[in-house]
């Protein structure tokens, strides 16, 4: 019998990218891994709970939601966030930071210190410079004041990360243009509360750690996961919660792991047994590409 996994989702540290199972298992993802998994027939996905505890109704959640939470867990989970502006109280010191994920995409946002960089490796940004440090609640006034004098969002969809990240500048020069202008505006401004400490424009460029330059552009993405269905392919790439890999005969795909919570998965042996020849027999929605020259 296929022994059974559940994926509590993809995590970054310093040494890269890796899956993490309920139990607190990991497996590393290095440039090259096989990845493969299958969903038994006549599964189905149930709520990943919330702040480390199960779902108590087992609720089945929509195989499309990137959440993988009922609306009981979702409300506890947005409860204990941050991101959620549901906190006020929280004594850490916190950083705004701007992201750059591709041409026209800069974002205002903020983490603790303690975090270092994790946060801006699990959203995908492709570049990024530190813009002031301080108390929670002026880093949350400074995020406002940068939305409404500068019109900097503060979230970007993870659709339009992946549309543009085939096609991203090649030289870090070029790649972190936009955020250094940004930053000169944003350290300009005046309202800044004065508690936050303004830090000096000094942009990371994640393309290497996520391996994006090196590997063949995606041709689609991994829209949902479906009981009988199974992906096995070649790790090329990592960016955020996404894997770009290999299958063969499709070339590059991306799959967006928060996808994979809430499903029982069996191993990467089965999984290609499951997924053919093909590789992949989960439904893929194609990236559009943008039109070629008439001539």
């Amino acid at each position: 019998m296929a022994r059974v996994w559940k994926c509590t989702g993809l995590r970054w540290s310093p040494e890269g990218p890796a899956l993490v199972w309920d139990g607190g298992r990991r497996s590393a993802l290095p440039w090259g891994k096989r990845v493969g998994f299958a969903v038994p027939q006549g599964d189905v996905r149930r709520c990943a709970g919330a702040r480390g505890h199960a779902c108590p109704l087992r609720a089945v959640v929509p195989a499309r939601s990137t959440g993988a939470r009922c609306e009981e867990c979702a409300r506890l989970d947005r409860a204990h966030s941050v991101a959620a502006d549901t906190i006020a109280d929280d004594p850490r010191p916190y950083r705004v930071y701007l992201a750059w994920f591709g041409p026209g995409m800069v974002k205002v946002g903020i983490t603790a210190v303690e975090r270092g960089d994790a946060r801006l490796l699990e959203q995908g940004a492709v570049c990024f410079s530190w813009l002031g440090t301080g108390p929670l609640m002026a880093a949350r006034r400074t995020e406002e004041l940068l939305r409404a004098a500068l019109q900097v969002p503060d979230r970007i969809t993870y659709a339009e990360k992946r549309a543009v990240r085939a096609a991203l500048p090649e030289t870090g020069a070029d790649r972190a243009a936009e955020v250094r202008e940004l930053h000169a505006r944003a350290v300009a401004l005046s309202g800044w509360p004065e508690s936050l400490r303004p830090e000096p424009c000094e942009v990371t460029d994640h393309v290497r750690v996520f391996g994006i330059a090196a590997a063949p552009a995606p041709l689609g993405e991994v829209v949902e996961l479906v009981p009988g269905g199974a992906v096995s392919g070649e790790l090329v790439a990592a960016a955020g919660p996404d894997l770009h890999l290999a299958v063969d005969g499709r070339g590059v795909v991306v799959l967006d792991t928060r996808l994979m919570a809430g499903w029982e998965l069996v191993s990467p042996g089965d999984a290609r047994a499951a997924a053919g020849a093909g590789g992949l027999t989960f439904p893929v929605r194609e990236f559009r590409r943008p039109p070629q020259g008439l001539f």
